[in-house]
C-alpha cells in the first residue's frame, strides 16, 4: 500500500514546475482537474498528519493529556 517512488515522482513534479506549466497551457477542464487532485492531496495530507500523530502518541501519558485512548 505505502508507495514512496510514486511520491517522490509527485514532489518533483510539482517542484520541477511541470504542474504549473501544465496548468497554465491546458484547457480549463484539465485545469480544474488539477485543482481537484491538489485539494485532494491536501485532504490526505491532513488524514496523513493526524495518524501520524496517533501512531506517535497513542499509549503515551502525552497522547493520554491529548485525549488519545490507549490501544492496547
Amino acid at each position: 500500500m505505502l508507495n514512496a517512488r510514486y511520491l517522490d515522482e509527485l514532489e518533483e513534479y510539482m517542484s520541477s514546475g511541470r504542474m504549473e506549466d501544465e496548468f497554465e497551457y491546458s484547457p480549463e477542464e484539465r485545469r480544474l482537474e488539477i485543482l481537484e487532485f491538489l485539494e485532494r492531496l491536501m485532504d490526505v495530507a491532513e488524514t496523513a498528519d493526524a495518524t501520524a500523530t496517533k501512531l506517535i502518541f497513542k499509549n503515551s501519558q502525552f497522547g493520554t493529556m491529548m485525549g488519545l485512548k490507549d490501544q492496547k
